[in-house]
């Protein structure tokens, strides 16, 4: 069998304070196609493309998270050939190990870590390796990760040797600082950049989800109980982005293409 490639984000996963409730908001503002899972004791959520490839899933916070005041999150998976590899490699560099590497039987095997600034993530080995092909995200695809963080220049070389990324394009946002894009194989996956002033935001990596209309999803986004608190607004090569808070308080962002 093939190795997982190293570097690819290869899944998304809700950690929900209401999955019913979370479940049925976000199919309809990306388009999911949902249905339950049934390989675990716990309920989970299968979230899928409208052509009905997987994306992601969602599941229910575990109570003791909750009870120590975890909030609706969004958690993207970073694959890797060997999770405990991996995990040291992070560990030796600072990062903080929350979920030991963990095997799902059928599944795959994962670890949830910490950057050393704060940032959370998760490696995984999936049981079937995923096919390394180019990044061409469709709509219900994630199709952006940005990490936001105290020093994005401190946080590249951990993520850089990690998983083997690189620095594409950098961008001058003036007072906002540097928006530093990277990617793997060619491909550009998103960008970092520090904390700008004024932004009340622990470190934290953010996962947009590509629509059809950024701005008809902002008008569903209020009707259902969420909150735009970003845009709609264009960036560089005419695409629409906002950022937005789901009636769970969960932040999540969306993009469409010019």
């Amino acid at each position: 069998m093939s190795a997982s490639p190293l570097g690819r984000f290869v899944w998304y996963q809700l950690n929900s304070t209401d999955l019913d409730a979370a479940v049925s908001f976000y199919r309809e503002i990306v388009g999911w196609k949902t249905e339950a899972w049934r390989g675990g004791d716990d309920p989970y959520t299968l979230l899928n493309r409208p052509d009905g490839a997987p994306v992601g899933g969602a599941m229910n916070i575990p109570a003791e998270a909750r009870d120590a005041g975890a909030p609706q999150h969004w958690l993207a998976y970073i694959s890797t050939p060997d999770v405990d590899k991996t995990m040291l490699q992070a560990k030796d560099n600072g990062a903080t190990v929350f979920v030991p590497p963990t095997d799902l039987p059928e599944v795959g095997r994962f670890s949830v870590l910490a950057d050393p600034q704060g940032a959370v993530f998760a490696i995984y080995t999936p049981s079937s390796a995923p096919e390394d092909t180019a990044f061409a995200p469709g709509i219900g695809d994630a199709s952006w990760h940005e990490l936001m963080t105290g020093d994005y220049q401190a946080a590249m070389p951990f993520y850089f040797d990690l998983f083997g990324w690189q620095a594409t394009e950098a961008m001058d946002m003036g007072d906002m600082g540097t928006y530093q894009m990277f990617g793997r194989n060619g491909d550009t996956l998103g960008g970092m950049m520090s904390t700008p002033p004024g932004v009340d935001a622990p470190p934290h990596w953010a996962v947009y989800f590509r629509v059809p209309d950024v701005d008809a999803s902002a008008e569903r986004i209020a009707g259902l109980g969420g909150q735009v608190f970003n845009g709609p607004m264009d960036v560089p090569g005419g695409d629409r982005v906002l950022q937005a808070l789901d009636p769970q308080g969960g932040a999540f962002s969306l993009h469409s293409t010019g």
